[in-house]
This record gives C-alpha cells, structure tokens and sequence, in this order.
C-alpha cells in the first residue's frame, strides 16, 4: 500500500521571499524522507492552490492524503480555513490533517539555532533576554501557546524570555526588547517565531531596532522539517488503521 501523499498546507504571501522558504522547506523534508511523495498547496496569494493540488491528486488516482498546516500554533486558519478548504475536496480523497508544528522542542532547538547563527554561544545565554516574537493572534489559545513556550525556554538557561506579537495582541516586539533592557539582562535578542519571511516578520524586525542581536526566521531548518515528518506519521498512523494497513 502506498504512503498516505503529505500536502504542506501554507498561508501564502504577497512576498515572494514567503513561497520560496516553504519550497526551500518541503526540498528538506524530501531529502529526510526519500521516497514520500510531499505536494505543497496555498491557501492565498500563491499557486497551486490547495484544492487545485487535492484535484490533482483525485485525478492521478491517489486515495490517501495528509493535509499539514504550515503553521505554529492552532488558530483560525488551522480550525476554520482549512477544515472548509478540505471539505470541498473530490469526496474519494481520504484526508487528514494533521497537527499544527508547535508547540515542540525541535523548534525551540530551531530558535536556539538561528540565535546562535546570529553571533550569539551557549556562554551567553545566562546574561541574554531573549523576545520570542511571533505573528500574533486573536485566538486566546494561539496566545496562552506562545506565552507556555516562552516561559518553558526560560528555564533552558536565559536570563529571562519575553513573548511578543506583530499583530493583534501585546506586547510588540519593541516593547518586550526594553522590558528587558530594563530588567538588566546584559544584551537582548529577538528570535522570530515565525517559518518565512513576510510584511509580520519584517514588523518583528522593525522592532528589534535596539536589540543586541536579531536572528533570522526559522525557515527550511532541519528541525522545521523534522517536526512536519513527525505530524505527518502520527496524522497517517491512524489513516492507516482504519484501511488495515
């Protein structure tokens, strides 16, 4: 029987340098799994559209497919536009979505990454606030994540870790930088929650004018890639299942 098809399911942009770091993206999830057959559909802004690839699919013959939203916490996109995009689809495609990405320790092991990328060491951490800035959301339940994955990473070692969101919520990305200024922390850094670039993660950046240090976004990272392999297993274990597989 053949693998249920992995269909990355990402937001779009009008930003170019957006679609060109999900297709840098699902290359690596490729290269980790050879021989997954990964398609890659946009919800707006960009083409192929999710249901132009589900048409695709249908046409081909392939029954089985796992639908992964590119995003990092469960908000609107992930419970409403999704869902409807997917219930539009040829009814003899089995779907699944899976998960969203966060929360999960590869990705905070991403940030730490791009931080490091950036000019920061391990030996700095003790003396380093860290803003972890992400989009921002109206969904309580997106915010009380990245509030949990802020407080979690604290305890990893940083002088102290402060949310911060681009859009719809507070604080913004400048605030939380002199919040720690003001708390003491030697440097601060910002670290983009956020997988592309785009006109909310250049905001972040905007804001991280009088930040020590500015990492980049989390982009085709191999942890990225390695937590869209692990929802996509656990999104098709159960498919499976059900066929007897």
């Amino acid at each position: 029987m053949r693998r249920p098809v992995l269909l990355v399911v990402a937001h779009g942009s009008r930003d170019p340098r957006h679609a060109a770091t999900v297709h840098d993206l699902v290359r690596r999830v490729r290269a980790q799994r050879p021989g997954l057959r990964v398609e890659t559909g946009f919800l707006d802004f960009n083409v192929p559209s999710v249901g132009a690839v589900l048409e695709s699919l249908d046409a081909e013959g392939m029954r089985d497919v796992v639908a992964l939203p590119l995003l990092l916490t469960r908000a609107f996109h992930a419970k409403a536009d999704i869902p409807a995009v997917l219930s539009e689809a040829p009814p003899r495609l089995r779907i699944r979505q899976a998960d969203v990405l966060g929360p999960s320790p590869l990705l905070v092991a991403a940030l730490e990454r791009r931080l490091y990328e950036a000019g920061l060491t391990p030996a700095d951490k003790s003396s380093t606030g860290v803003v972890l800035a992400s989009a921002g959301s109206s969904d309580p339940e997106a915010i009380a994540v990245i509030a949990d994955v802020a407080r979690e990473w604290r305890h990893t070692g940083w002088c102290a870790v402060r949310p911060a969101f681009a859009s719809a919520s507070l604080p913004r990305t400048e605030d939380a930088v002199r919040e720690l200024r003001e708390l003491g922390c030697a440097r601060v850094a910002v670290a983009p929650y956020v997988l592309a670039p785009g006109r909310l993660p250049d905001r972040i950046a905007r804001g991280a004018a009088e930040a020590d240090v500015l990492a980049d976004v989390l982009g085709p990272s191999p942890e990225v890639a390695q937590v869209l392999l692990e929802r996509y297993d656990a999104a098709r274990t159960p498919l499976l299942t059900a066929l007897g597989a």
